[in-house]
C-alpha cells in the first residue's frame, strides 16, 4: 500500500500576508502559560487550498537550549470580505471549544483575538493536526489505492454519523442555531444569496431554486424538526478531513467549522453528496474536481447514502431533495466567490473559472430532478 503524503504549507500568497511583528507581540502577551515564552521568531506559511477563510501555519523557531518548534494553525477571514456574519471567527472558535471534550475529531482551540488592530480582522489559533488531506487534484503517486480509499470512505461515513450523534446541549452548543424550520430557512436563504450574487442567466439554477421551495419535506422526528436536530458541519467533504498517515488511513480531524450549526442532519449529508462526483457524471463535473471521490474504492452516491442510513438509523426517503439542495448550495457558495472575483475584490487566479463550476452544478441538479434519483444521471 502507498504511504500517503503529509499535507504541506506553502509561501503566503501575495496580498494575503500577515503583520508578523504585530502577531508575535500579541501572542507573546496572550498565549496561555509557558506558550507565551516563544523560542525565537515566528515564521508564517499558508495552506493554499480552500476558497473562504484563510488558513496559515504559525511556527516558532527552535532555540540553542533545545526548545522544540511550536506550531499552530491560524484562521482569519479573507481580505476584502464585507460580510462579517459569513466569517465569524468567534463563533468558529466557540464551536471548537464546545467540541473539545465531546468530539475527538475536532482540533483543539488555543486562542481567540477579536482585536482587529492586530491583523486587520478577528482571528483564532488552534492546534495543528498533522496528516494527509485528500484534494480534488493529486499526483498519481499521492493517490490512495483502492483498498485505502475504501477504508477512507467508510470512515468518512462513520465520522459524519458520529458528529450527528453528538449531544450538542451537553457540550454547551444548544443555542448555536434554531433547528425548527431549518430546512425552509436554508432553502429560502440560499435562493436569496444566489439572486444577490448572480452574474448572468442560468436557467438550470433558477429551476432548481423553484423546485426546492416546492419540494420542502415536512418536519419530522428524524429530519427538519427540532426533535431530530443535530450539530451539522455544513461543508463535510474529503478536503476538510485530516487522515492518519499509516497504511490504513483513518480520520484524525475535521476542519473548517465556519458553517456549522444546529439543523437537519440530512442537509449535511446532501451537501456531502453534492461534492461526491462519480465516474459516470458529465465531463464538466469531473473537470471541476471538487473532491477525489472518483478514485477506485469509493462507493457511488446512492451507496454512500445507504451506508449513512445504516450508520445513523435515519430515514432517507427524501434523499433527492437533500441532494439537489446540496448541489444548489455548493453552486451558490462558488457563485459568491466568483462574484467577488468578477468585481475585483480578490485577485486569486484560481477563481477565474468558477463560473463554469456553477453551471455544471445547475445541470446536475436539473438531471437529478428529471431522473428522480441521485446517481446514474447521464446513462
Amino acid at each position: 500500500m502507498p504511504k500517503l503524503p503529509m499535507d504541506r504549507s506553502t509561501a503566503v500568497r501575495q496580498g494575503e500576508e500577515l503583520e508578523v511583528d504585530r502577531l508575535e507581540r500579541y501572542l507573546r502577551g496572550h498565549l496561555p502559560g509557558p506558550l507565551s515564552e516563544l523560542p525565537g521568531r515566528l515564521s508564517v506559511r499558508q495552506f493554499p487550498s480552500g476558497f473562504s477563510n484563510l488558513t496559515y501555519l504559525i511556527e516558532s523557531a527552535g532555540s540553542e537550549s533545545g526548545n522544540e518548534r511550536l506550531q499552530w494553525v491560524l484562521r482569519r477571514p479573507p481580505f476584502g470580505s464585507k460580510v462579517a456574519s459569513a466569517h465569524d471567527m468567534g463563533r468558529e472558535y466557540r464551536i471548537l471549544s464546545g467540541l473539545a471534550g465531546s468530539f475527538g475529531k475536532a482540533p483543539k482551540p488555543v486562542l481567540f483575538c477579536d482585536d482587529s488592530s492586530v491583523l486587520g480582522a478577528p482571528f483564532y489559533l488552534m492546534e495543528r493536526v498533522t496528516g494527509t488531506i485528500l484534494r480534488g487534484r493529486m499526483r498519481q503517486e499521492e493517490r490512495p489505492d483502492a483498498e485505502q480509499m475504501g477504508q477512507i470512505a467508510g470512515d468518512f461515513v462513520s465520522t459524519l454519523a458520529e458528529l450527528h450523534a453528538v449531544d450538542y446541549r451537553a457540550c454547551g452548543l444548544g443555542d448555536l442555531g434554531r433547528p425548527e424550520g431549518y430546512a425552509r430557512r436554508q432553502v429560502e436563504g440560499w435562493v436569496r444569496r444566489y439572486a444577490a450574487a448572480r452574474t448572468g442567466d442560468l436557467p438550470a439554477m433558477e429551476r432548481a431554486a423553484v423546485w426546492l421551495v416546492e419540494q420542502l419535506p415536512e418536519a419530522s422526528s428524524n429530519g427538519s424538526g427540532a426533535a431530530g436536530a443535530a450539530l451539522i458541519h455544513n461543508d463535510f467533504k474529503y478536503d476538510n478531513l485530516v487522515l492518519s498517515n499509516g497504511p490504513v488511513p483513518t480520520v484524525r480531524a475535521v476542519l473548517d467549522w465556519e458553517m456549522a450549526t444546529l439543523g437537519d442532519p440530512l442537509m449535511d449529508l446532501g451537501t456531502a453528496l453534492g461534492y461526491w462526483a462519480q465516474e459516470d457524471d458529465p465531463p464538466e463535473i469531473l473537470a471541476a474536481a471538487l473532491s477525489p471521490t472518483t478514485l477506485p474504492g469509493n462507493p457511488g452516491r446512492a451507496e454512500l447514502a445507504e451506508r449513512y442510513a445504516a450508520a445513523s438509523g435515519r430515514d432517507l426517503g427524501d434523499i433527492l431533495f437533500y441532494y439537489v439542495f446540496g448541489l444548489f448550495k455548493i453552486a451558490v457558495i462558488v457563485q459568491q466567490i466568483y462574484f467577488r472575483f468578477s468585481r475585483g475584490h480578490t485577485q486569486d487566479p484560481r477563481f477565474a473559472g468558477l463560473g463554469e463550476v456553477v453551471q455544471a452544478c445547475g445541470r446536475m441538479a436539473a438531471q437529478a430532478i428529471d431522473r428522480g434519483r441521485i446517481d446514474r444521471l447521464f446513462d
